[in-house]
């Protein structure tokens, strides 16, 4: 029985140590994947000017396959490593990242909020031009009408819908606007704040926003192009594909009459993915830097709406 133990604990032992060691060489190899992928950027991005060559197809099929890769992954990661290793001598560097990754998510959610007030002017058209003047359809635009049927500008609703949520997310996150459940948290210190903010970052956000990405990536790409990529295709078996590839945008919904964009939304599922993780790096680095630097340097550089003079009053009802 203690043999059997010791041999189970050995056994861990040597599977820790190799994964470490596993980890380690592929931090390494980022360093040589990322000179690679830029030293031979046109591999993988002459697709871009679209000529319908087999070179360009191969391109878009080697993009398709790093985009969702283990590669990219730890150049990603071992890049965060990299910033977080150079904050840690240099804070200023480190709160400059912080503040443009936040001036990005904020830049991002205020221009993608004003989808909402769209949203709800468009729904008054319709019910208007519905219930009002009985039209089956709308036409808008100057010389050339861009003309569609009702039920087309109803289902647009929810792309709409989809920009706030997808493209809003992490602007909501820096002003603090999502709902929070909160048994202990605000008793604890300002140190202990900060250090549960990093591991939730670290455990929670990083992870959510990785997986969402490794599944949005191929799903996106599936409603684009066939023959379609699969997760479990090696990058030889993408190029062999490249022969017959050709585009086949998802247009079209459930309703013959309905929306023709929902390839939009494996757009945005991407997006969104991109944005978290991204904002997930920047929350650990100042929640680091505020734990690091006191109580004094909380929220610093956050820039936050104001709803100006009353704006306690006005958030104490909430």
């Amino acid at each position: 029985m203690e043999e059997n133990g010791g041999a189970g604990v050995t056994g861990l032992l040597i599977g820790i140590g190799d994964g470490l060691v596993a980890l380690g060489q592929n931090i390494v190899l980022a360093f040589y994947n990322l000179a690679l992928a830029l030293m031979n950027a046109g591999s993988w991005l002459d697709w871009l000017s679209w000529q319908n060559t087999t070179e360009d197809k191969q391109s878009l099929m080697r993009f398709v396959y790093y985009g969702g890769s283990s590669e990219f992954f730890f150049v990603v990661f071992t890049t965060f490593l990299a910033i977080t290793a150079i904050g840690l001598w240099k804070r200023n560097f480190l709160w400059a990242c912080v503040r443009g990754l936040e001036t990005l998510a904020n830049g991002t959610g205020r221009l993608f909020a004003w989808a909402g007030l769209l949203m709800v002017l468009q729904q008054v058209i319709i019910v208007i031009m519905q219930r009002i003047f009985t039209r089956p359809d709308i036409a808008l635009g100057f010389g050339i009408p861009f003309a569609k049927d009702i039920s087309w500008y109803a289902e647009e609703l929810k792309l709409y819908n989809a920009l706030i949520v997808a493209l809003c997310v992490t602007y909501t996150f820096v002003q603090g606007g999502h709902v929070r459940v909160d048994l202990f948290y605000a008793h604890i210190s300002h140190r202990a704040k900060r250090v549960i903010d990093m591991m939730g970052s670290l455990l929670f956000m990083m992870p959510l926003a990785v997986v969402v990405w490794l599944y949005g990536w191929f799903f996106m790409w599936r409603h684009l192009i066939v023959p379609k990529p699969s997760a479990s295709d090696t990058l030889d078996r993408l190029v062999m594909k490249a022969r017959a590839l050709r585009w086949n945008v998802e247009i079209y919904g459930p309703s013959p009459n309905g929306f023709t964009g929902y390839f939009i939304f494996k757009v945005l599922l991407v997006a969104f993915a991109g944005l978290v993780f991204l904002h997930a790096c920047a929350f650990f680095w100042r929640s680091f830097l505020e734990w690091r630097e006191g109580e004094g340097s909380e929220n610093k550089y956050l820039d936050k709406d104001s709803l100006g003079e009353g704006e306690e009053a006005y958030e104490g009802t909430h």
